[in-house]
């Protein structure tokens, strides 16, 4: 048997060329210019002007509910929001196993895996939906096109209707869908993600979206009806259904304790957070659509509600076990976070269209962090059961060139190593500019002003050399390096000389070099090899870069090399006859739970070197600090406990 009516979206194949279904109303507001006041089309502007405002109100809510730095205390479910979740209730093309006409009608409402059959759903197809419906109705009755600005017993009546019809339609119909036929074949969807976000508000079947379309439709019809319609209702009536939906989905309470111990009739007229979470969570009480009042003549009323709602009110801190201290690369990357955009944010990063209009506001806002912010909480996930943070320093990469601006972000790197040793943190793992051997040393500055620390600093490093060194394929007997006085090249170039592979080490510096040199065992130190200029390698095919190359210095690669690379920004590919490698990265476990986000323009579930070996060392439970030079002998030991916790090369 075929899915149940209405079960899918009838566009599911159309990915992004959905957008289509918008065409004849755009393409008619257009030819007859609706945005002038005396367009007989005018109706057609306001339309689309509402349904746009509609979509922005989802995405402000979500944009709020991700902002952890404010918010982090007063979520309700705990847990991130991963990938999948991300994709149901976004992606243009994704598919979602959703119950078909087939399940047995002995299907329970605990039901969390429904049977499989495709339906393309994401966070707007309701909106494609609604303003069909919307568009229809103008047409079929055309005086509506004509309705007066606003109309203030217009907004009378629809209250009215809301609480005479509305709010009873709809909890009597929202029961119905959690009748075991109707929740198998439809509302199990709704009900398939374990954290409520504002966008699981629009994440269910045509059904259920053909169903509120007309009940919310009822109190502005009726106003109508009496001549007291008007366009102001409408959009605010439209707007105002749409914030308290993606509001009692966003997942963070909002409401103060008290108001509702003051003025207890308010419990009754006005949902929380915290109220329709326990729905998601428990399926068994808590139906109503804003109103409690209904739950409570129904019988369908969790008694806790306003108890859990105060506890929520007044927030918990969570404590995380291990914190990756990153920073922001440029003012492009700083819109790639979860609170700007979730969905980008889940994806790799790369410039798009949609961010240049952003670009000024993401400018003031680097102003903003700069002079008064300090580190924040920007994501989250859970690993083995315990909380992994990532913490952003308010400042952008160029900060980290600027002489004057050193104190200050020593400071901010600092502070959060302090707060974090304050909270009960077990490892704080720097990011790359974070750990700068000119700007702390790798994080010895903070260790030996501070030799008391509970929490250990790490670099993670050691992995990052583990992982560049893992790549060299086998067999390989010369290698050229860039950055190779750097602690990276250093640790790299020493341990390559113990496997008698010959090192060209780039540099100026004799001094430097000698100093290496001499770490290296009198019988390995003819390895290594310093030279001056790029020519030295013109027949050297693996090269390992940790200082940026211009085209004009790539030039001098013979064809076919690849460039193995720890520098950062990475350098640009002007090779199309070399490869070039991403920079060293791990893939987290696969029971890492809540994980949403990708760093910078890494795949999913990938995270820098450094972050993989922060979490190797809390996951192991080393007991020292990871700061300065790299020790050489640990690199294969660090590189095989990694894999044994299942942390693995991209």
């Amino acid at each position: 048997m075929g899915a149940a009516f209405l079960s899918s979206w009838p566009w599911d194949n159309l990915g992004f060329f959905k957008y289509v279904m918008y065409g004849p109303l755009v393409g008619k507001a257009l030819a007859g210019r609706a945005w002038e006041a005396a367009s007989p089309d005018r109706w057609l502007c306001l339309l689309l002007a509402l349904f746009a405002l509609r979509a922005l109100t989802y995405q402000l809510w979500s944009s709020y509910s991700n902002m952890l730095f404010l918010t982090r205390r007063r979520r309700i479910v705990r847990d991130g929001v991963d990938f999948e979740q991300i994709d149901k209730e976004w992606d243009w093309y994704v598919t979602y196993a959703c119950a078909c006409a087939c399940m047995p009608i002995h299907a329970t409402e605990e039901l969390t895996n429904p049977a499989p059959a495709t339906v393309c759903v994401s966070r707007d197809n309701f909106l494609i939906l609604q303003i069909t419906m919307a568009a229809t109705a103008l047409y079929a009755f055309p005086s509506l096109r004509h309705l007066p600005g606003w109309n203030t017993g217009g907004l009378a009546v629809a209250a009215v209707l809301h609480v005479a019809a509305t709010e009873p339609l709809f909890y009597a119909a929202h029961r119905a869908f959690h009748g075991a036929r109707l929740f198998a074949r439809y509302h199990a969807l709704h009900h398939s993600n374990m954290v409520p976000t504002p966008f699981t508000a629009g994440f269910a079947t045509p059904l259920e979206h053909v169903v509120l379309g007309l009940l919310m439709a009822l109190p502005l019809a009726g106003a109508c009806a009496a001549g007291l319609g008007s366009v102001g209702l409408t959009f605010a009536y439209v707007l105002s259904s749409d914030f308290l939906r993606a509001m009692g989905h966003c997942n963070v309470e909002l409401f103060p304790g008290g108001l509702f111990r003051s003025l207890p009739f308010l419990r009754y007229l006005i949902y929380t957070p915290t109220y329709h979470t326990i729905h998601h969570t428990g399926k068994k009480a808590n139906f109503c659509l804003f109103m409690p009042l209904f739950d409570r003549l129904g019988g369908t009323l969790d008694a806790s509600s306003w108890e859990l709602q105060t506890k929520n009110r007044a927030g918990m801190d969570e404590v995380p076990d291990f914190v990756f201290l990153a920073h922001v690369v440029d003012v492009m990357q700083s819109m790639h976070v979860p609170f700007v955009m979730r969905t980008f944010a889940s994806t790799p990063f790369a410039v798009r269209a949609f961010l240049l209009p952003l670009w000024p506001i993401a400018l003031l806002f680097m102003f903003m962090v700069w002079a008064w912010s300090k580190t924040f909480v920007i994501s989250y996930y859970h690993l083995r059961g315990k909380l992994h943070q990532i913490w952003a320093v308010p400042r952008y990469g160029f900060h980290y060139f600027l002489p004057f601006a050193k104190d200050g972000i020593n400071d901010q790197i600092e502070l959060a190593i302090l707060r974090a040793d304050r909270m009960g943190v077990k490892v704080v793992s720097l990011a790359a500019l974070n750990k700068n051997e000119a700007l702390n040393g790798g994080g010895t500055l903070f260790v030996n002003k501070h030799p008391n620390l509970r929490v250990r600093v790490v670099h993670g490093n050691t992995l990052t050399a583990a992982v560049i060194l893992n790549e060299i394929p086998k067999g390989t007997t010369e290698v050229f390096m860039t950055g190779a006085t750097s602690k990276l090249g250093r640790a790299i170039a020493l341990y390559l000389c113990r496997k008698k592979i010959r090192v060209m080490m780039m540099t100026l510096s004799t001094e430097r070099f000698q100093k290496i040199q001499k770490e290296a065992a009198a019988e390995d130190q003819q390895y290594l090899v310093q030279v001056t200029k790029f020519q030295s390698a013109e027949q050297c095919k693996t090269w390992i870069v940790g200082k940026w190359l211009s085209p004009r210095e790539q030039r001098w690669a013979p064809p076919g090399t690849h460039f193995h690379q720890f520098v950062v920004p990475p350098i640009l590919g002007f090779r199309r006859d070399c490869t070039y490698g991403k920079l060293a990265a791990m893939r987290l476990p696969k029971d890492a739970r809540g994980l949403g986000s990708c760093e910078f323009s890494l795949e999913r579930g990938v995270v820098h070197a450094c972050h993989a070996g922060g979490v190797v060392h809390f996951l192991e439970g080393y007991a020292h600090h990871e700061v300065g030079a790299i020790d050489v002998d640990r690199i294969d030991v660090v590189w095989e406990a990694a894999l044994k916790h299942g942390i693995r090369p991209v």
